[in-house]
């Protein structure tokens, strides 16, 4: 891939970024729960962008909606979402931060331990966790307390809690729709806009701003 293909550098990107999702393929339709296809949808994203250290860096630099391999992706997430008993507008939502918290957990720790042997690895985790507990610990006594996990947690552990973390807070919401009555089929007159205005927050603004630039 050179940049005599490209017309100017963001058409660069935009391929590269569609050079980098080209190597996951969303499966198609069965007869699971939308929750397992999602979790499948998760864990299949961050599985192609690991394998690839550049990739956030490259996706946050580029519309999203404009990579077609992309596409695919935020289609299958908007559907689940939706299928789920979520309005469009939060469904929109939903998809987004799913998929940057995607991006996120593929991210980290693959940076940290790809620019460093394993040697080098361990001196920075150990001169990170001393500087964290030689704080005062009557000022910040869980950054002193939590040191090591604070500079280093295993791998395995960062992905599988940060995917449970996300997807529990999407069916958390989905299921108290459900119990609702609602499930989000109410549209902004329904249980979808009540619970927002509980908690006080604004209805939501539909147009071009859902789907602007990431990042």
């Amino acid at each position: 891939m050179t940049g005599r293909h490209f017309k100017n550098k963001e058409r660069l990107l935009v391929g590269m970024a569609d050079h980098l999702i080209a190597g996951f393929a969303v499966k198609p339709a069965d007869d699971r729960p939308w929750q397992a296809r999602l979790r499948d949808l998760v864990q299949g994203l961050i599985r192609t962008l690991r394998a690839h250290p550049c990739a956030k860096s490259i996706l946050e630099q580029v519309g999203q909606t404009e990579v077609p391999n992309f596409l695919a992706i935020w289609d299958e997430a908007l559907g689940l979402t939706r299928s789920a008993g979520f309005t469009d507008e939060e469904s929109v939502l939903i998809a987004r931060y799913l998929l940057h918290s995607a991006v996120s957990i593929a991210d980290a720790p693959i940076h940290f331990d790809a620019c460093h042997s394993p040697e080098e690895v361990d001196e920075i985790v150990r001169v990170k966790r001393l500087g964290l507990e030689a704080l005062p610990a009557d000022r910040y006594p869980n950054l002193v307390a939590m040191a090591g996990p604070l500079v280093r947690v295993p791998p395995e552990l960062y992905d599988t809690f940060g995917v449970d973390l996300v997807l529990a807070g999407i069916e958390a919401l989905a299921a108290r729709r459900s119990a609702a009555g609602g499930a989000g089929q109410g549209g902004e007159g329904g249980t979808g806009q009540r619970d927002r205005e509980q908690h006080g927050v604004r209805p939501l603004e539909t147009g071009h701003e859902l789907v602007e630039r990431d990042g």
